[in-house]
């Protein structure tokens, strides 16, 4: 692999402009392997990702579930557009149909679901997540003239704002310790006329009918790799009765009470038994291990965007549980 300073003249040219988190200064050029500002702050580069995080975070779960199932969720694995239809409900016509071109930053990236549709619609794609899944990001969409990967925190992103026609946050806000002032800082990148894409979990009787949460209480708290394990022999037992009363509604109701598995034999009946096995464990682990799980309301997250001051607000119940978007007036 040639050093990040030849790929970064070669591909990425001046694209984009990483700025310092601590003080907003621009980081013209790597220097060996790092980014230095003028006030002498440096930014490790390694495997060819620039990383504006250092040490452990609580998306440690998140980094590792990634790392074991990179391609589990990208529709060019699953041979179905469950992204592409997720993605294009939450932008809209307008923006699906105007997505060539446009500079968009994607927050909590992960292994790349979305970052793959992204990619293939045209746009010019910035990839960020706390976690090291960006690695398995880079991995299935290498760093190119269309696509830059950073380890970055959304509270503290290495731009200056306003830098992006486009911001995307899915399935990841209510994962941060404070949802609105996680919203507020995605929407700092927005730029003039530009858009803000998020969801958010909604509440839910069942969240709080199952034993999910006496689970979640203790998986969350062991390492990262302790918990996948005890995931993985989770569904090793459960999955085999999930898949038996899939399509028999009350005993499946009362199976999805007491197994900790999540499973998607009805929403997805075309998956084959080793990906229906993949997205369990994946989306089990998902559910068990994140350490901040908010709730919000359509209202709450509508009154969060009208007090960011966004303009031609859509905000609806639908997905994981709210999906809304919004534009920056000119």
């Amino acid at each position: 692999m040639p050093s990040y300073a030849a790929q970064f003249e070669t591909t990425a040219g001046t694209w984009p402009i990483w700025v310092c988190p601590e003080h907003g200064g621009r980081l013209l050029v790597p220097a060996g392997e790092s980014l230095r500002c003028p006030e002498g702050h440096s930014y490790a580069i390694r495997n060819g990702i620039p990383r504006f995080i250092d040490g452990s975070t609580y998306a440690d779960h998140f980094g590792l579930q990634w790392a074991k199932f990179p391609k589990t969720q990208l529709d060019s694995y699953t041979g179905l557009p469950i992204t592409r239809e997720r993605l294009k409900r939450a932008l809209g016509e307008e923006l699906w149909n105007s997505l060539r071109g446009r500079d968009v930053l994607e927050c909590g990236c992960g292994a790349g679901r979305f970052t793959e549709i992204l990619l293939e619609q045209g746009a010019r794609v910035t990839s960020v997540d706390l976690s090291y899944a960006v690695e398995a990001n880079a991995a299935n969409f290498p760093v190119s003239r269309g696509h830059a990967v950073a380890q970055a925190d959304i509270m503290h992103l290495p731009f200056a704002p306003r830098s992006f026609d486009l911001v995307i946050c899915l399935g990841v806000i209510q994962h941060t310790p404070s949802p609105e002032n996680t919203i507020e800082q995605l929407y700092r990148q927005v730029a003039s006329g530009g858009a803000l894409v998020i969801d958010h979990y909604t509440y839910d009787l069942r969240r709080y009918t199952s034993a999910t949460l006496l689970y979640r209480a203790w998986l969350k708290r062991l390492s990262p790799e302790r918990a996948l394990r005890l995931i993985d022999n989770f569904v090793n037992i459960f999955l085999p009765w999930h898949k038996r009363f899939a399509t028999f509604r009350p005993a499946r109701a009362l199976l999805c009470r007491l197994s900790p598995v999540h499973t998607y034999y009805s929403e997805y009946p075309n998956l084959d038994d080793e990906r229906q096995r993949e997205w369990a464990v994946l989306e089990t682990h998902d559910a068990l291990t994140d350490w901040y799980k908010h709730l919000r309301t359509r209202s709450q997250v509508r009154d969060t965007l009208t007090r960011l001051g966004l303009s031609d607000i859509w905000c609806e119940y639908g997905g994981n549980g709210v999906e809304a978007r919004g534009t920056r007036p000119r």
